[in-house]
């Protein structure tokens, strides 16, 4: 343990880029803090932008000005404003609603640039009868043309901001109003947006100071994000944030031997920590082949593989309670066959009709059916009352709360044993609870549809019956199961759904599924020396989705490969985390 006013190997580490940060803030000199997994990054940005009101709050308040932070989520520019306490001179924001900010009042520019944007504007121009003096206007992020307004998708606001950069009227005005621009994960940066911000603000030296807060190794997300921003060694300081305060020892130094070059320090010098590796080379049977499955285990003996690693787990004292544990997994399919929504993951092409409720059907049933059946069985009836909106000031009578009773008792039978479409029958007899507006409606329709014959049917109600009894044909068990997932009620998560999250307990599978992701490949890269300029994009969407994963572990971290490696793939391994390889899973 430490001593009374000793500065812990991670707070040392701190402290030194703290003020490397404020010596190039009060130089004036533009900068990069690399800060990796558990470093603490947006603690260093808070006193960045501390130390920045406190340099010029006086100056900013008379005329103005003020600096500009821009965030990728609504969670972060919410934290910075609060740890900022809203102070008036910083303005945090998301990157498109600071954007339209800076562009919306340059409206002749932005109507000249309009045809620039692509081949589906110049055709939304050509219907329109051409551009005149529309106002161009940025809300719901639809894009279309009217004869009095011109609205902007998501993207075209980016596109716009990043070609006005290169206008001098523009970027006099910026400079006068942003003295200072911060970027949170800097990494997660539009590809052309940061070449635009290197090109005319930091190779120059005559635009805003920059300072870039992020870690290119933690770019997991997209193709058109620009990972690492670069400029001349003179025009742009690259500050090392040499901190760990998240891992244990054990797991720090192995993430040290991935990345030698940010050396972290850990905050606890006594802790421990504990990294166990199984691979399964020594099962013989048949593996997956073709595409993107070619190598990896039959999904039934993977699923073995991990419940004998869990086994040995928890026989070895850890703990495999979702709140202690994490399982991470590489793609939302196999997460699904996993935990038994594997229909509902397979009917969806797009996952967010489920994961983030965008289908009605799924959002009735987990937000209502299920929490309200829920404190149904739990003998919470306020809960109940409030989730299915019952009116209790009605239900005074003793058959009145029998009815209800026998309602909910035939609601979790068919909730266990039934499919969602006679869950759905039972609800459109009993009215307990009532189905909401959008699927009584679409009930009427599929019951008008199905009266039709179906050679006489249009096409767009061919989509919807098929759409609608397959939803129907669901085991209703599966709603349940993927509610809790939704929840985060399960051990379970996707490797990319956690940056940004620690847990004291992390268990990875690396498997194949996905195209884009070959471990073995991307284990023997490293070992082969510097990277080709054709494998540069597959290696590093794979060391940094591999490193992301590892680094989510506080104290212990176990990886499970059902793929199989090569020789060099587990040299790699051991060069890595050590004598912790386990091949035993299988018998030889």
């Amino acid at each position: 343990m430490l001593e009374e006013n000793q500065f812990s190997p991670a707070e040392q580490a701190s402290l030194e880029c703290l003020e490397k940060v404020f010596n190039a803030i009060d130089n004036d000199n533009n900068f990069r803090v690399e800060a990796g997994a558990g470093a603490g990054k947006t603690y260093t940005l808070i006193k960045a932008l501390k130390h920045l009101i406190a340099k010029n709050e006086i100056d900013y308040q008379k005329t103005g000005k003020k600096i500009a932070c821009i965030t990728y989520t609504n969670v972060a520019r919410d934290e910075i404003r609060s740890r900022t306490d809203n102070h008036p001179i910083v303005l945090a924001d998301t990157i498109h609603a600071f954007a339209w900010q800076v562009i919306q009042s340059f409206q002749k520019s932005l109507r000249e640039r309009i045809g620039n944007l692509g081949e589906k504007w110049m055709n939304r121009i050509e219907e329109a009868g051409g551009i005149k003096k529309q106002q161009v206007i940025y809300s719901l992020g639809y894009p279309k043309i009217t004869e009095s307004e011109i609205f902007l998708h998501h993207n075209d606001v980016i596109k716009l901001f990043t070609s006005l950069l290169s206008d001098m009227k523009f970027k006099r005005i910026f400079l006068t109003r942003y003295p200072v621009l911060l970027i949170d994960e800097y990494q997660d940066t539009n590809k052309d947006l940061a070449t635009a911000i290197v090109t005319n603000f930091i190779q120059t030296n005559r635009g805003p100071l920059v300072g870039l807060f992020g870690d290119h190794w933690q770019k997991i997300y997209g193709t058109e994000s620009c990972g690492l921003i670069e400029a001349e060694e003179q025009n742009l300081i690259v500050i090392g944030k040499r901190a760990n305060f998240r891992s244990d020892k054990l797991i720090v130094g192995a993430l040290n031997k991935m990345r030698p070059e940010l050396t972290q320090f850990e905050y606890d010098p006594s802790s421990l920590g504990e990294i166990l590796v199984f691979h399964s080379n020594r099962w013989q049977g048949q593996r997956r082949i073709g595409g993107h499955w070619a190598g990896d285990l039959p999904p039934d003996v993977a699923h073995n593989a991990l419940e004998k690693v869990k086994n040995r787990l928890s026989e070895q004292g850890w703990s495999l309670e979702p709140g202690k544990t994490k399982i991470l997994m590489l793609t939302n399919n196999v997460l699904a066959a996993e935990q038994g929504y594997q229909t509902i993951a397979s009917l969806f092409s797009d996952n967010d009709e489920y994961l983030k409720k965008k289908d009605d059907y799924i959002a009735f049933l987990t937000d209502t059916i299920e929490v309200g059946s829920e404190a149904f069985e739990q003998r919470k009836y306020g809960t109940m009352a409030d989730t299915f909106r019952i009116n209790t000031g009605v239900i005074r009578k003793h058959s009145d709360k029998r009815s209800w009773h026998e309602s909910m008792m035939r609601l979790n039978e068919l909730r266990r044993n039934y499919t969602i479409g006679d869950v759905i029958d039972h609800l459109k007899e009993t009215n307990k609870p009532r189905l909401t507006r959008r699927i009584e409606e679409k009930e009427k329709r599929i019951k008008d549809i199905s009266a039709v014959s179906e050679e006489d049917r249009s096409e767009e109600d061919k989509r919807l019956f098929s759409k609608v009894m397959s939803i129907r044909s669901i085991p209703y068990t599966e709603i349940s199961n993927v509610a809790r997932y939704i929840e985060d009620k399960t051990l379970y998560s996707t490797k990319h759904g956690v940056k940004g999250a620690e847990f004291e307990n992390v268990i990875v599978v690396l498997g194949r599924g996905w195209n884009q992701y070959n471990w073995s490949q991307f284990l023997e890269f490293v070992r082969a020396g510097p990277i080709s300029a054709t494998n540069k994009d597959s290696f590093e969407r794979n060391r940094n989705l591999f490193y992301v994963a590892c680094s989510r572990a506080r104290k212990r971290l176990c990886l499970l490969f059902t793929q199989e490696l090569s020789s060099e793939a587990i040299l790699t391994l051991q060069d890595w985390f050590g004598d912790v390889i386990d091949d035993n899973l299988f018998e030889s």
